[in-house]
């Protein structure tokens, strides 16, 4: 795909992984990150947390274009519990040491603004991760892959060696499931056949 083509979407997102993710399914994106109010509400699950904020950022994405917009947001969830990007050295120790030996769930919601309306899903996936050492923690945080990473971990990098097994979709974790969002950019429209098609 010729880096001269149109895009074919509006992605609401700052993450050049999303964008990556895009366009290893051939499929070029418009970026336009959105600012949204990231807190939890009260009583909110993670699941109805990522769906709220991908909507959200879907839908503000949206103003000023005709082209379909996506939004997603992924949250690492331990227990129930919304684990967020680490603040501090010590704070993504806390969550390493949580996750080491253990399994959690990766929600990754996605939401496409277009001529549907808004369609949305969330997929979950469970990532079980070995026993991490105190010294490996140290190290990894040195790398500065943690910093802006939710769980405090990135598995497209060297956080691979700690994850022992998951079950279900690999693009999910990295920030976008490529199965679901090429389904859902579809029904707006978005075929990623389409791209570097003879006009």
């Amino acid at each position: 795909m010729a880096e001269t083509d149109s895009p074919m979407l509006r992605l609401a997102s700052a993450s050049p992984r999303r964008r990556e993710l895009l366009a290893s399914i051939g499929l070029l994106a418009e970026v336009r990150p959105v600012d949204v109010d990231e807190t939890p509400l009260a009583g909110e699950s993670a699941g109805a947390y990522v769906l709220r904020l991908a909507r959200r950022k879907a839908q503000v994405g949206a103003v000023g274009t005709r082209l379909p917009t996506l939004g997603s947001d992924t949250a690492v969830v331990l227990d129930g519990r919304i684990l967020g990007k680490p603040v501090s050295r010590g704070h993504a120790r806390e969550m390493l040491e949580a996750l080491s030996g253990r399994v959690h769930e990766v929600m990754t919601a996605v939401a496409v603004s277009g001529p549907q309306g808004m369609l949305d899903t969330c997929v979950v996936t469970r990532v079980a991760m070995r026993p991490i050492e105190s010294h490996e923690i140290d190290a990894y945080w040195a790398t500065g892959e943690p910093a802006d990473k939710a769980g405090g971990y990135a598995i497209q990098g060297r956080a691979a060696i700690f994850v022992e097994r998951l079950e279900g979709s690999h693009s999910a974790v990295v920030g976008l499931p490529l199965f679901e969002t090429a389904r859902l950019l579809a029904r707006q429209g978005v075929s990623c056949w389409s791209a570097g098609a003879p006009s």
